[in-house]
């Protein structure tokens, strides 16, 4: 799937890179983005571009299997008139060394009865020359297949560059396996109903309102633009927030994250801006805060909320003058950030009961994205999740993947996920951990439907789902069940939840529960 240019992804230009003659070499520029939040396919393309160009070859093309389909669709090409190209297993050079698992040499395609001549004729491109090999995961399994077009010059591809391209393609796949793309491949083999699809690495989802957000970020990433994230607790917004950042100019730049609700309110200050030598009792040396750290680079605020009003005025004028001064200073520092701030509260709401300034509020919001709770998502992609996080936690803790059963994806489909994604998430390592080589029902850390107690109001039951509670009651729960989880260390249960230890303490005064004991 595309929702626009690979343009919107800044890798380096081909022509400013030299190309290795070290085959150890090709993935460099590119091991470090892996693990990040980038923008799937035009990491592809550009990487196929650097193999292409080592390979000297005209063009390359990446195709994955649809196993579902027994068919290989094209991901990474040069294909201006078409998005994409199927062919069958067993069909066309590529279709057949996915087949057979070798590696196929076609020095001249005329006469060759494995060549696929139609691709030609849709694209209007003339092949001379093919070479193309298996990409093989861990297990041995052929997942997809590596293909170079056209050597340059008028020249054939030999057995050497036959090694080579195999050396490569080995690369690529260890690449490729630590990729959400990988798991949504695999994913796709149990639920054939869904189609693969992906956009941003390790951000998982096709409903409608997260396509929208996949729009929004391609948009914004490449702008220096501040940016507003909204959703419940758990939702992914700081995934949503890295994607703004590696897919922009400053991705080489650090990504420095502040939790406001992580720090006391006296600390949150000194924190973001850093102080002078004498500012405080102890203070014997003058220390930088996150914004001088994240020079050049995105500070990522979480909890925006939580800010302080009077840094909320320090904070409105790193964004309108790009300077601030330091705790206990008189000298304007001067820096270069992008600002992206993360909130689960109303702060619209905020801004009209005088808790959060009306000015620093429209200044944050220039590009706003609100995140769906899962509950919201539908069932669908809540399979993509579980699976995902079932291939994940598995290789985490070096266990084979457990298989999901038709009863505990049913209640996981059915739970309403007060917790979103990370509750989700944690739930599925539990199981993998726990099981013994497939997921049930029971090994599902989720709680019972419980009767309500007299003075709650009434739970409303809609058919098999279960009770639906007011949204103050199952925040209570959640918030006591984590507790009880952490056997009641209040500083693990406020981290586990990414609430402050302050608002915990005041959550749980609210319940009858203030003292320490």
């Amino acid at each position: 799937m595309r929702y626009g240019s690979p343009a919107a992804f800044l890798l380096p230009s081909l022509p400013s890179m030299p190309q290795p003659t070290d085959v150890t070499q090709v993935l460099l520029p590119f091991g470090g983005l892996v693990g990040r939040e980038v923008d799937l396919d035009a990491f592809l393309q550009n990487l196929v571009d650097r193999i292409a160009a080592t390979m000297q070859a005209d063009r390359g093309t990446l195709w994955l299997l649809d196993a579902s389909r027994n068919e290989l669709f094209s991901r990474a090409a040069h294909l201006p008139e078409l998005a994409q190209i199927r062919v069958k297993l067993g069909q066309g050079v590529a279709g057949t060394v996915a087949q057979a698992g070798e590696a196929i040499n076609v020095p001249d395609p005329r006469g060759e009865v494995r060549f696929f001549a139609d691709i030609d004729r849709m694209t209007g491109y003339r092949t001379t020359s093919l070479l193309a090999v298996p990409l093989r995961d861990a297990d041995g399994a052929v997942y997809g297949v590596l293909q170079v077009l056209n050597r340059l010059g008028g020249g054939r591809f030999t057995a050497d560059d036959t090694e080579r391209l195999t050396s490569i393609t080995a690369q690529v796949s260890t690449a490729l396996q630590r990729t959400s793309l990988y798991s949504e491949l695999q994913r796709a083999k149990d639920q054939p109903q869904a189609p693969v699809a992906y956009f941003f690495n390790h951000i998982i989802g096709e409903a409608p309102p997260l396509k929208a957000l996949y729009r929004l970020v391609q948009k914004a990433a490449p702008t220096d633009a501040t940016v507003l994230l909204r959703g419940e607790s758990g939702s992914g917004k700081e995934l949503f927030a890295r994607a703004v950042h590696v897919n922009g100019p400053r991705r080489d730049r650090p990504f420095v994250k502040v939790d406001c609700a992580a720090l006391p309110a006296s600390l949150i200050e000194n924190e973001l801006f850093g102080h002078e030598k004498g500012a405080f009792t102890g203070a014997d040396h003058r220390m930088p805060g996150k914004f001088e750290a994240a020079d050049g680079g995105t500070v990522f605020i979480d909890e925006i909320g939580e800010l302080p009003l009077p840094v909320q005025g320090k904070l409105l004028r790193v964004l309108q003058d790009r300077e601030f001064e330091r705790v206990g200073g008189t000298q304007a520092v001067r820096v270069d950030v992008r600002i992206v701030a993360a909130t689960h509260r109303d702060l619209a709401a905020m801004v009209a009961d005088g808790r959060f300034r009306e000015d620093l509020y429209y200044r944050i919001k220039v590009v706003e994205l609100v995140l769906p709770p899962l509950r919201e998502r539908g069932g669908e992609d809540i399979e993509r999740l579980a699976r995902h996080f079932v291939a994940t936690v598995a290789r985490r803790h070096r266990l084979p993947p457990p298989r999901l059963s038709a009863a505990a994806l049913d209640r996981l489909k059915r739970y309403r996920w007060p917790g979103n994604v990370r509750e989700l998430e944690n739930c599925i390592e539990s199981a993998v951990v726990l099981c013994e080589g497939e997921i049930l029902e029971e090994h599902l850390p989720l709680p019972t439907l419980e009767r309500a107690p007299a003075s709650a109001p009434s739970p409303v039951r809609v058919s098999d789902e279960p009770a639906l509670l007011p949204l103050a009651e199952v925040e209570r729960r959640h918030i006591l069940r984590a507790l009880e989880a952490v056997k009641g260390n209040r500083t693990a249960a406020a981290k586990a939840l990414e609430i402050g230890r302050n608002t915990l303490a005041r959550k749980l005064k609210e319940y009858g529960l203030g003292d320490e004991g």
